[in-house]
């Protein structure tokens, strides 16, 4: 069975820096596009980020442009989040996520069907 797992959250200030980090147990992650979302309080999940298999695309929700960046290393089977100028909206529990299917793009909400256990990020004002 295949397993993400989220660490890296945290409580930080209003400007600060943070960068989450997912670990994936199956040994074909080069294959997958993998994603961030996130689910604030009493809110519905929402994707953040996404990078193809190949890293060849990056897609990014509007919110987070030009603040977060997604990136992955694929001998480590890891994904990550990079996120600067943090805002109190950014609060959330941070879920990292794989596509049902090899081989995408990783740019569309719908296509991820599994899921870590979420690392939680709390941003003061």
């Amino acid at each position: 069975q295949v397993q993400l797992v989220e660490s890296g959250g945290d409580l930080v200030q209003t400007g600060g820096s943070l960068k989450l980090t997912c670990t994936v147990s199956d040994g074909t992650f080069s294959r997958y596009a993998m994603g961030w979302f996130r689910q604030a309080p009493g809110k519905e999940r929402k994707f953040v980020a996404g990078i193809s298999w190949g890293d060849h695309r990056r897609t990014y929700e509007d919110s987070v442009k030009g603040r977060f960046t997604i990136s992955r290393d694929n001998t480590k089977k890891a994904v990550y989040l990079e996120m600067n100028n943090l805002k109190p909206e950014d609060t959330a529990i941070y879920y990292c996520a794989r596509e049902a299917r090899a081989f995408g793009l990783g740019s569309r909400s719908v296509d991820f069907n599994l899921w870590g256990q979420g690392t939680r990020v709390t941003v003061s004002s």
